[in-house]
């Protein structure tokens, strides 16, 4: 039971915390922690019902840092780029 609630992830848009917790990587604790200090994005509300929008958080997880202090933010001067391409 537990693999398929794995398998169905991505199709979803839409995420509680248990499962978006999962999504990254982490506990709850830890999802609702990052959420509280804004590492993560606040939650939609559906009915009452708190919801987590996937490409928020693959907005927000490409944004942490890495190991060593970095980000993924890439900066890409197309022109040179395709200049330099061989």
């Amino acid at each position: 039971m537990e693999k398929d609630r794995f398998s169905r992830l991505p199709i979803r848009r839409g995420l509680g915390a248990a499962d978006a917790a999962i999504y990254i990587g982490i506990g709850v604790s830890l999802f609702r922690q990052m959420v509280m200090d804004g590492r993560m994005p606040r939650p939609k509300l559906l009915n009452g019902r708190r919801v987590w929008d996937v490409d928020e958080i693959d907005a927000a997880f490409k944004s942490l840092p890495r190991d060593g202090g970095e980000t993924d933010e890439v900066v890409v001067d197309t022109w040179a780029d395709v200049a330099h391409v061989s």
